[in-house]
Order: C-alpha cells, then structure tokens, then sequence
C-alpha cells in the first residue's frame, strides 16, 4: 500500500506541476493580452491628441484670422474718418478764408478813420 500511495502522491505532484504550468502559460497569454490592449488605447489616446491638437490649431487660426479682419475693418473706418474729418477741416478753412478775404476787401473800400 505504501508503494501505490508512493506512486499516488507522485501522480499528484505531477499533476499539481502539470496544473501551475499550464497555470503559468495562460499567465503569460493573458500578460501579453494586457501589454498589447496598452499598445492599442495608447495609439488610440495618441491619434484623438493629434485630433484634438489640430482642432485646437483651427479653432486658434479662425480665431486669429477674425482678429485680422477685424483690425483691416477698424483700419478702413479710420481711414474714412479720417478723410471726412479732413474734408470737414477743409470746408471750415475755405469759410475762413472767405471771410478774411471779405475783411480785406471791407478795408480796402472802407475810408479809416483816425
């Protein structure tokens, strides 16, 4: 009896190694699994940065190209302010001209008194 629990208990252990290497094996399925589920959320988590990034860009160009047409538009109005205050300080110098003008012509006509 000795000899059949002997081989027993070999049987066992056996089986027991058998049982934590296949234990093991599926282990390192299951770790390789893992590592490449890491590989692919990174690629995923890289290419929505690169999405993100790029929207970012556009949304700063559109951003930037309203800021130039808004200074261009500021620019233009100035602009036209500027020549209809000119036109303005044109028009007031001509008046005051003409009545310089009126005033010379008064005292030349006009006898002075002394």
């Amino acid at each position: 009896m000795s000899e059949s629990q002997s081989r027993y208990s070999i049987v066992e252990r056996l089986t027991q190694m058998k049982l934590n290497i296949i234990s093991e094996k599926l282990e390192l399925d299951e770790d390789l699994k893992t590592k490449q589920q890491k590989v692919a959320q990174s690629k995923k988590d890289f290419s929505d940065w690169e999405k993100d990034i790029q929207q970012d860009i556009e949304r700063t160009k559109r951003l930037k190209q309203r800021e130039m047409e808004k200074s261009e538009i500021e620019s233009q109005n100035a602009n036209q302010i500027k020549s209809a205050k000119e036109k303005s300080f044109d028009e007031k110098i001509k008046a005051i001209d003409k009545a310089l003008e009126r005033i010379e012509e008064i005292s030349k006509t006009s006898p002075t008194i002394q």
